[in-house]
């Protein structure tokens, strides 16, 4: 019997309604460092305590190419008093706000395939950020949108929602499932150090949701998937090492280390040419001319990053068309950015065209979704 062909019948978003310019993070940021100088003047005099440096508008869009970015809870983060997300926790019976958000996206997928909740077979939560150990958002978000079958939540830092496109459509390949949804809530916000000049600016909020599907059920246009490839290769660049087990040794558990932290230069320096070539290979494997991809949607990380991978793997500096940016209104929302870049630029691709979905982040880990439209 010969194996199912997996498609992504639809995508969907949930975008927060509340923005953060570069500008306003800056004055909040600069207002805490002239407050933390003064408060260390004299330490600082002596030595003791390191003066902090300011932020600026031209530092960040240089150093990223981000200009805004979406967040589920605005005030808190530009307070310089906080500089962290805040809300009341919620009670067990409520639905949490990670799984909320990745509801909202999942029913926007569903709505865009013409789906029933009731059609679908198993939802894989793919996120970098979870908001507990258990019960499985995934289970959560199956049990809010009413759906049978199984959930799990599977977390491999940025590239969790391409691992997650090609574990959905092994399921689909061996029968396993038909129907098959892969959310990715991620609440960014709530791991960053706002307090910190090198990465206050770049994360934010937002939840994406791919619908992947058998062939015979999906509605047209829709996305064949041609072929996936993941890899992982093990890296302290990129790193967050809260966890439960942090209460064991209690002095450290308020330390930099349980937020994002990265050393950025080297994660540049290592994971381009690992990516580039990763995508090059991949496509010759499956017969497919790397410059001729119509489109790729790549991790939205970094822009200096995105321009000099699209240029190895196209033969030259891509334009917007060739290699779409949401990165600079949308931050780096970790697993979730390459999926957005699909979602918001994708319609216009006519029957027959290649693309590429493509993800790389901590661990280090990185994922390639080969796909084809189906008009």
């Amino acid at each position: 019997m010969s194996a199912t062909t997996p498609v992504i019948s639809a995508t969907g978003l949930y975008t927060p309604p509340e923005s953060i310019s570069n500008a306003e993070l800056v004055t909040s940021f600069n207002t805490y460092v002239e407050r933390f100088n003064a408060a260390h003047a004299a330490e600082i005099a002596a030595g003791t305590v390191a003066e902090l440096q300011p932020s600026s508008v031209e530092f960040i869009e240089k150093a990223s190419g981000i200009k805004a970015r979406h967040v589920i809870s605005k005030a808190p983060i530009l307070d310089p008093e906080i500089m962290a997300p805040r809300w009341a926790e919620r009670p067990n019976e409520e639905i949490s706000v990670l799984a909320e958000i990745g509801v909202k996206a999942a029913e926007d997928a569903l709505a865009r395939a013409g789906r029933a909740a009731a059609d679908v077979d198993a939802v894989l939560c793919a996120a970098s950020n979870m908001q507990r150990a258990y019960p499985a958002m995934a289970i959560e978000i199956q049990q809010e949108l009413g759906i049978e079958g199984f959930g799990f939540d599977m977390n491999v830092a940025c590239s969790s929602a391409t691992f997650g496109i090609q574990t959905a459509a092994d399921y689909v390949r061996a029968g396993h499932a038909r129907s098959v949804l892969v959310v990715s809530p991620e609440i960014c916000s709530g791991h960053l150090n706002w307090r910190d000049r090198d990465s206050h600016f770049i994360f934010g909020d937002v939840a994406t949701a791919v619908l992947v599907e058998a062939e015979d059920l999906a509605p047209r246009p829709h996305w064949e998937i041609v072929g996936t490839r993941l890899k992982t290769v093990f890296s302290n660049n990129i790193r967050n090492n809260f966890g439960f087990l942090n209460r064991a040794t209690p002095d450290t558990a308020g330390a930099a280390d349980k937020l994002f932290v990265q050393e950025g230069r080297k994660v540049f320096k290592e994971v381009v040419p690992m990516v580039a070539t990763m995508i090059v290979e991949e496509a010759q494997r499956l017969g497919l001319e790397p410059a001729a991809l119509r489109r790729l949607w790549l991790h939205q990380a970094n822009q200096g990053m995105n321009r000099l991978i699209s240029q190895r793997v196209l033969g030259h500096e891509a334009s917007e068309d060739e290699s779409p940016t949401v990165l600079d209104t949308y931050g780096n929302t970790s697993s979730a950015g390459s999926i957005i870049a699909f979602h918001l630029n994708s319609a216009d691709l006519a029957p027959g065209d290649t693309g590429l979905i493509c993800s790389f982040g901590a661990g280090y880990s990185a994922g390639t979704v080969f796909v084809r439209k189906v008009g």
